[in-house]
């Protein structure tokens, strides 16, 4: 392909200058789209100022150019974009794989241009021994908007050598490489012996005492067995290394020595912008990683600007915020592997007690074993050094984070959360009081022993029955004024066995003596013009009077030894051994 000439300004419908301005653009696209992802600001506004470009130049012209060589874009024969640098040009990246031209059309720069950039990236990341190259993925991205020409890099079986900028010279084409190929080719042995000897008999003799390295027998491999196994050994240790996390060491450290204000901002600019992009990557590790080391440089480093302060106290802070988790966690459960749980528990170690009411709302939701262990784990670590947070959750809206809050505040016997979980008992969602009584119930101080008395009043059988079994056992002589009004009262008559046995258990429990009389009232109710109570009332006060024991108590249930009711003579008989069993009688029981 000829190298166009170039044209003078005044024929062009464009000043090189725009184009040059084009591909600068063109080029910190790449580079934004190789370090940020694409809701990152940077990388949204390089791919904004791209666009606008394109737009400047679609006003003038209906199409865009660009030849391809080995260092350079030209556009109408002027060079409009140049590195020399193989390894970061763009251009070389399109030239090696037999790209010549570009042609790019109006709409080019709405989404294929994206398309463009992700090809190159990809392109210079392939492995050598990689299946696809530059050209199969261009052709995967079926361009409409973009058109290319390339050269086939082969033909009869042989290689078309690249033209070369570093080996050309004046006159010099591909044509004449290949006749200097041909005829070098072409020399017959004998000729190239004779050429030899002639160049020996050129060649001076060397001073005597001098030692020539052809009169040596050199070869290729020659390292010992042991430095060839320290050679492989170095190089092992060189590719193990974590690069991620020797970069963030190097930037943590020019952070902590560097005192200007200029270099610290732009660190922690990139410190702030890299912490995404691991979280995307998953690389956990990295986050937690370089949390830590932010707050090492925080009581490090020396001379330290507010603003940058602030700014590295609130990276953790970041992270807590209820958007930033709920999405973290929500890619974690949805995960089909997972990373290594010491990862994972480094990362949540620096979360914030600002988490705590979003690690509450989603624990009961995750699917996932491994991170729900580690949820939990962060959660009793933040819970127990932030009462005041687990008490402020227990008046949340969602039902599910109060739950978890009351499940975590009774599992860490949190005292402070009393007053939080009271109030809870009033919550409108029964399994909501439930939780809060088992949780009022582990604690067991005495503040929360008092405040399970409120259960006893409970609309739901299930808090009324929780509320009244855990008085039974730790006793709390604040609660008996209310059982005896509620063994007394008629509101029980009309409850199922079960929470009869309960409320009367407690009662014969805590009362002692004062409530012999009370309970052979009921057990042996009856006579003259006096109505029996039920069957079943009369088999809870047997078994209330058996929680005394006393001999006053047992004389009351041997009067009641020989009742017609089969429930009541199986509880007196039960009261009489001593049986403190939780089995529940059942009408028609007999007794053994």
């Amino acid at each position: 392909m000829t190298q166009q000439q170039p044209k003078d300004d005044q024929d062009l419908a464009l000043p090189p200058a725009q184009i040059e301005e084009l591909m600068q653009l063109f080029g910190k696209a790449l580079r934004a789209q190789q370090l940020y992802l694409p809701n990152n600001p940077v990388y949204q506004q390089a791919i904004g100022r791209l666009r606008d470009a394109f737009h400047r130049i679609w006003e003038v012209t209906d199409d865009l150019v660009m030849e391809v060589t080995e260092s350079d874009f030209r556009w109408e024969g002027h060079a409009v974009y140049s590195n020399t640098s193989r390894s970061e040009s763009i251009a070389f990246t399109l030239f090696k794989d037999g790209v010549r031209r570009l042609t790019f059309l109006p709409g080019v720069e709405e989404q294929e241009i994206i398309g463009l950039l992700d090809v190159i990236h990809r392109a210079r990341t392939l492995a050598a021994d990689a299946s696809d190259d530059l050209l199969t993925l261009l052709w995967e991205k079926d361009f409409q908007r973009l058109q290319y020409v390339f050269q086939e890099m082969s033909f009869d079986g042989a290689v078309t050598p690249l033209p070369s900028a570093d080996l050309a010279a004046p006159g010099q084409s591909p044509a004449y490489v290949q006749r200097a190929i041909a005829e070098d080719a072409a020399r017959s042995p004998a000729t190239a012996t004779a050429e030899a000897a002639e160049e020996a008999e050129e060649t001076p003799a060397l001073p005597a005492g001098i030692v020539s390295a052809d009169e040596f027998n050199t070869t290729l491999y020659f390292l010992e067995e042991k430095e060839i196994d320290y050679l492989r050994t170095a190089v092992a240790q060189e590719y193990s290394q974590d690069l991620v996390r020797s970069v963030l060491a190097m930037l943590f450290d020019v952070m902590e020595l560097q005192p200007y204000a200029a270099v610290r901002q732009e660190l922690i600019s990139i410190v702030e912008n890299f912490m995404p992009y691991l979280l995307g990557a998953h690389d956990f590790a990295s986050v937690g990683y370089l949390l830590r080391e932010s707050r090492a440089v925080l009581q490090r480093a020396r001379e330290l600007k507010d603003e940058h302060r602030q700014t590295l106290e609130r990276l953790p802070v970041r992270l807590s915020e209820t958007q930033a988790l709920a999405q973290l966690l929500q890619a974690l459960d949805e995960a089909a592997a997972l990373p290594a749980a010491e990862d994972l528990a480094e990362l949540f170690s620096e979360l914030r007690p600002e988490a705590l009411p979003t690690l509450f709302q989603w624990l009961p939701r995750l699917n996932s074993a491994g991170v729900r262990d580690v949820v939990e784990a962060s959660v009793q670590r933040l819970a127990a050094a932030n009462t005041q947070t687990v008490s402020d959750a227990l008046t949340a809206s969602d039902t599910d984070a109060v739950i978890a809050a009351a499940r975590v505040a009774g599992k860490l016997k949190l005292a402070p959360t009393v007053p939080a979980l009271a109030k809870a008992l009033s919550h409108v969602e029964p399994a909501v009081r439930v939780t809060v009584v088992q949780a009022l119930a582990e604690i067991a101080s005495p503040s929360a022993l008092q405040a399970l008395e409120i259960g006893l009043d409970d609309a739901d059988r299930e808090v009324r029955l929780a509320s009244v079994r855990v008085i039974g056992q730790h006793k709390p002589k604040t609660a008996l004024p209310r059982i005896t009004e509620v063994v007394q009262g008629r509101s029980v008559r009309h409850a199922d066995l079960t929470e009869k046995m309960a409320f009367f258990e407690a009662y014969g429990s805590m009362v002692g003596e004062g409530g012999i009389a009370i309970l052979d009232g009921i057990l042996n109710s009856g006579g003259f013009l006096k109505r029996k109570d039920d069957p079943q009332t009369r088999a809870c006060a047997a078994m209330a009077l058996g929680r005394i024991g006393s001999e006053a108590a047992r004389a009351a249930l041997n009067r009641a030894a020989n009742d017609k009711e089969p429930l009541v003579k199986n509880a007196v008989s039960r009261a009489l051994r001593g049986d403190r069993s939780s089995t529940m009688l059942r009408a028609g029981e007999l007794p053994s």
